[in-house]
């Protein structure tokens, strides 16, 4: 089960994060597992593989707003990078930042394991 400290770990902003969520641990932490078993990461990468960069944008601008509001900093950071690169229709190798994008997914899943 995750904890406030895994996060801390993780990078997350988990004053802020909890902050949003009233203070409540336990709603702060379901959210945040809830968010790392979330199919939109997929969803992203199968659009932007395919070409659809405007669907890649919508799943990133999305996903973006909701782990800026988890304070989850690491993939925040992450997410706003792509969001940018798509909304600006960038035609460039979008694969280093979609791997990076994974990986720290799949470490915020295995926290909430």
């Amino acid at each position: 089960m995750i904890t406030v400290e895994d996060l801390q770990k993780f990078g997350a902003d988990t004053a802020t994060g909890l902050k949003r969520c009233a203070g409540s641990e336990p709603l702060y932490l379901k959210l945040v597992a809830k968010v790392a078993s979330q199919n939109e990461f997929d969803k992203l990468a199968e659009a932007v593989n395919s070409g659809d960069l405007k669907s890649g944008f919508e799943y990133a601008h999305a996903m973006k707003g909701v782990l800026g509001n988890l304070s989850l900093t690491p993939l925040y950071e992450k997410m706003s990078a792509i969001t940018e690169l798509l909304r600006a229709g960038a035609e460039t190798d979008y694969a280093p930042l979609l791997k990076e994008i994974s990986d720290l997914k799949n470490e915020l899943q295995a926290l909430c394991s």
